[in-house]
């Protein structure tokens, strides 16, 4: 099985969270821009534009990456945790109220009893799993994991629980560093890009606008 098509039925599908099930990618930026609006102004676009360019990853390591390559002076751990908090703040009642990505829920709900559906986020994992609690969405998944394990961990692991190899399941993301971790350890890709959106993902790969196409896609063998 490829990052980008197969000819079997995956065993399980692994979900991205943020621009996959909820749209809200936009509240994360925001947020990010809110965070560090104390900084020049220069440094904050830099700052978006980096965590605009790395969806998935951790937020905690685009901290790391604002303070040592764009503001240029030291983060302590004290800091670290303090923007995590604030940015929690920032986040988490929006994220819990955002609308659905088009297509997700018909899809979860239609699915969920029959093939096991897992969630990998970058967002950390207490947070996300207090999100999915909130919107009533904890049944339609097997498993909800985010950081601190990167995606690829993830994968992995779901692929344990379920005694199944890496290559069995299917990951839907809207992240270069979702097809990266899919490719990482073999498993089948999907990506995920609203229309006008920039698609970071290389030729080949089947790119969906929203999840209204999930299911037809899945029928046609990706």
């Amino acid at each position: 099985m490829s990052t980008t098509s197969t000819s079997r039925k995956p065993k399980a599908l692994v979900f991205d969270f943020d621009g996959v099930i909820l749209q809200s990618v936009d509240i994360k930026t925001k947020a990010f821009g809110a965070l560090f609006a104390g900084e020049a102004p220069e440094a904050v676009a830099r700052i978006v534009a980096h965590h605009l360019a790395n969806g998935g990853i951790s937020r905690f390591e685009k901290f790391r990456h604002a303070y040592r390559e764009v503001l240029r002076r030291p983060l302590s751990a004290e800091e670290e945790k303090a923007l995590g908090d604030r940015f929690n703040a920032l986040v988490e009642q929006a994220v819990s109220v955002c609308p659905w990505v088009p297509g997700a829920r018909e899809f979860l709900e239609k699915h969920h009893a029959r093939l096991p559906l897992f969630v990998a986020s970058g967002t950390p994992q207490v947070e996300l799993r207090r999100i999915v609690e909130r919107r009533g969405l904890s049944g339609f998944f097997r498993g909800v994991y985010g950081t601190p394990d990167k995606k690829d961990v993830i994968l992995r692991k779901v692929a344990a629980e379920l005694a199944c190899a890496p290559s069995d399941l299917l990951m839907i993301g809207d992240a270069g560093n979702d097809y990266d971790a899919a490719r990482a350890v073999g498993a089948a890709f999907v990506g995920v890009a609203a229309p006008g959106a920039p698609e970071p993902f290389p030729p080949g790969v089947a790119v969906l606008p929203d999840l209204t196409g999930l299911e037809g896609l899945l029928a046609a063998g990706i």
